[in-house]
């Protein structure tokens, strides 16, 4: 499972706009003709209103907000076409909570003729904030009357009716906005949006009406020439809201194509593809990051995460520890980079950073549990007891879903390994009470009855059990063996050890000298001296080798 939960990816392109827009920006021009006295006095106004744009940059350099608030109406006063200002100062103005100067600003740019319907839909949002929903659903109307071909207008009247719960109200506004004739590609991909937004009216199916509808709007949008990188990404967020993260990962491929060096697409892309179980084209994305800007964190950290996947352990180490250096300092880091130390064996090793994640960070179950194992794997049972019992008071008070079947196993190795024999039976008990499937307890406990010839009945029934799940597993198959040998049945007990040690990984010396012993019972003298010798070249064990003494032949006679 990826870590997702601890570190997300933020993705998204940056939008890069200048605070103020210049009067001279694109104006809507009258469709009439023109006298030269009126162009000319056209030509004296921007020059005015130029003159005092620039008066109020200077002021608002010097933070002198006021005056510059002043120039900025004076620059409007002398060219109202200027929306972008207009939009600007309104904007401004909201800040300050001055809704009745943001509502003139942009009253008059509406009342300019050939004025967008922007204007009227960014009173409606004013209007909206003010508690004053009839205006503001005039202003979306009238937004949507004036530029039908624009979104804007749609977007306003659609979140005001659902800030109303009027829904139905809601739907007609985009099945209106869909009767447009020829939209372009980002009027699609917001109208696709709405509709996800519709969709999250009533519980999320895949296969809703608006859900269904806002795929095909998505779809449809493409294939359409489309170059606006912000539209782009929206239509991205869509495909990833529908479930279809191909869609999603050819419309970022296609944004870094039209802009390489773009903020962010290639942490969505990786983010994305690790979603999507893809860690192969992650790492690519993540490399690339990298290259790029060899001091992001997060691109080592997920790197480090997919090498761990792989069991790359060293590959995973090496960039744990560059995303901690480059100050991803956060527990879970500790935790991680401890957890690839004890997949390569190194448990003092994991040790350090826990003991550092301690001393750094509050108490925590993984950290404890973590710890419980390394001492584990160093053979200090009292000091892993004293970290799992740490580790399930912590989980008792804290969350008590960490307490699951797989750590009371843990708990239930480690006491029957500290020779604490009943509260190991509990604990195994207590996971075959929570699961009464799980394998490695029914094996574990089964075998450990086996060993001290108690239980024999019980514990071949789980063995057997554990070994009917998991037919092909070497440790299973010689506990098979163990208890049939146990209970008196030599003979039958030979065949399930014979394939546990054909089945196991590496060469084990319990397997060899199990067998050893079977062949012996069997009177096969030298079968199971056989399989000891091989079991002490795996391990040096004394207790095989009287065995081995005991089972020498007798001398040779110097009889002829």
């Amino acid at each position: 499972m990826w870590p997702l939960a601890s570190f997300l990816f933020v993705a998204g392109c940056s939008i890069h706009s200048t605070q103020h827009a210049s009067p001279v920006a694109a104006i809507r021009e009258p469709a009439q003709t023109l006298s030269v006295s009126e162009i000319s006095e056209q030509l004296e106004k921007r020059a005015e209103a130029h003159a005092h744009f620039l008066a109020g940059l200077s002021f608002d350099q010097n933070r002198e907000t006021e005056k510059a608030l002043a120039e900025y109406e004076k620059a409007l006063e002398a060219d109202p076409r200027n929306e972008d200002l207009s939009v600007d100062l309104s904007r401004r103005y909201l800040q300050r909570k001055d809704y009745d100067k943001a509502i003139a600003v942009l009253k008059k740019a509406a009342d300019v003729p050939g004025a967008s319907g922007l204007m009227f839909a960014r009173l409606s949002l004013i209007y909206l904030q003010q508690g004053k929903t009839n205006d503001a659903v005039e202003a979306s109307r009238a937004a949507i009357k004036r530029e039908p071909s624009s979104i804007a207008g749609y977007q306003g009247l659609f979140h005001l009716y659902r800030a109303l719960g009027q829904t139905n109200e809601a739907r007609k506004v985009i099945d209106q906005a869909a009767k447009q004739s020829k939209p372009d590609a980002p009027f699609v991909i917001d109208l696709a949006h709405l509709y996800l937004a519709l969709d999250a009216e009533t519980p999320r199916l895949t296969n809703s009406p608006s859900r269904t509808r806002a795929k095909e709007l998505l779809v449809r949008a493409a294939g359409m020439a489309n170059t606006n990188l912000v539209s782009l990404q929206r239509l991205a967020q869509g495909f990833m809201f529908v479930g279809e993260t191909k869609r999603a990962a050819d419309v970022y491929l296609k944004m870094l194509k039209e802009e390489p060096d773009l903020v962010g697409v290639r942490e969505a892309l990786a983010e994305l593809y690790l979603r999507n179980n893809d860690p192969k084209s992650a790492a690519e994305q993540l490399k690339e990051i990298v290259r790029d800007t060899p001091t992001n964190p997060q691109a080592y950290y997920f790197l480090g995460a997919i090498a761990y996947e792989e069991k790359r352990f060293e590959e995973a180490l090496e960039n744990y520890r560059k995303a901690l250096m480059l100050g991803l300092d956060t527990q879970q880091i500790y935790f991680d980079i401890a957890a690839t130390q004890l997949a390569m064996q190194k448990p003092r090793d994991a040790l350090e950073y826990l003991d550092r994640a301690r001393k750094k960070f509050r108490q925590s179950f993984v950290g404890e549990f973590y710890s419980g194992i390394a001492y584990m794997r160093l053979k200090e049972y009292t000091n892993a007891l004293e970290h799992f019992t740490a580790a399930e008071i912590v989980a008792k008070a804290t969350d008590t879903n960490r307490l699951t079947h797989h750590f009371y196993f843990e708990l239930g190795a480690v006491h029957e390994r500290a020779a604490r024999i009943p509260e190991a039976e509990r604990y195994f008990e207590k996971v075959l009470s929570m699961t009464n499937d799980f394998a490695p307890a029914l094996n574990y406990l089964g075998y450990m009855w086996a060993e001290r010839g108690t239980n024999l009945v019980r514990a071949r029934e789980m063995i057997e059990k554990a070994v009917k799940l998991d037919p092909t597993n070497a440790a299973y198959l010689d506990s098979l063996g163990w208890v049939l040998f146990k209970q008196g049945h030599a003979k039958d007990a030979l065949a399930p050890i014979q394939k546990a040690v054909e089945l196991s990984d590496e060469p084990d010396a319990t397997l060899f000298d199990h067998l050893g012993d079977v062949h012996a019972a069997l009177k096969q003298p030298e079968k199971a001296r056989e399989a000891w010798n091989k079991a002490l070249k795996i391990e040096p064990n004394k207790e095989i080798e009287k065995k081995l003494k005991s089972a020498d032949p007798p001398p040779q006679s110097n009889r002829e």
